[in-house]
């Protein structure tokens, strides 16, 4: 069977493909902070990816197939597409925080990070006041994903029982806190880069 034929095979062919040139660069010692930060880039690009799809194509385009009165509607998507979408799209979210947390944890730097450096003794201030901007951005993001996207999503879906009135609240609701999250990405990835590589313009 090839696996390019089917996503979740690729998945696990790419998971690897990685694994085998780690063995092959560095040998068989396990670098939990190298895993935890692999782990963290990989699930957010899935989190992140999926967000930009959401605000950037399938929410313009069906507002589109709504307004098309004589097109074939967003059903469709609505069906097959956004379910599977919004799987994906959670369980990244939890990923990614999940994997940031492990990795600020295992560095020593929690603490640091979610309070912005301020700590006593704190080693790296700067690096702790960015990260940790980027890890409280990425936090209301993740809040925002499972408190208020998804349970409105599945009004929207069908999946929980809702009126039309509720479904329009939904959608609204939803919509915002998803251009919220959009919005918020975008300074949230320059801080993340940022805490090692420099800020745009001001440099580490």
């Amino acid at each position: 069977m090839n696996p390019l034929n089917n996503h979740r095979q690729s998945l696990i062919l790419g998971i690897v493909i990685a694994l085998v040139l780690t063995v092959l660069i560095g040998g068989t010692h396990f670098y939990e902070l190298g895993f935890a930060r692999w782990f963290h880039i990989v699930s957010g690009v899935f989190w992140i990816g999926l967000l930009y799809y959401f605000n950037v194509a399938q929410t313009p385009a069906l507002a589109d197939a709504a307004a098309d009165k004589g097109g074939p509607g967003g059903a469709a998507i609505t069906k097959y597409v956004a379910p599977r979408a919004l799987f994906w799209f959670r369980w990244a979210a939890l990923a990614t925080w999940l994997g940031g947390a492990w990795l600020l944890g295992r560095s020593g730097n929690f603490l640091g990070a979610f309070s912005l450096g301020a700590l006593p003794g704190a080693s790296s201030p700067y690096y702790l006041l960015i990260i940790g901007i980027g890890a409280w951005l990425g936090t209301i993001m993740l809040f925002n994903v499972w408190a208020i996207i998804w349970p409105n999503q599945k009004k929207i879906l069908g999946i929980v029982a809702a009126t039309d009135e509720q479904k329009a609240k939904a959608r609204k609701v939803a919509g915002t806190a998803s251009r919220v999250n959009f919005v918020l990405s975008i300074p949230m990835l320059m801080c993340m880069g940022g805490a090692t590589h420099g800020l745009p313009f001001v440099g580490g």
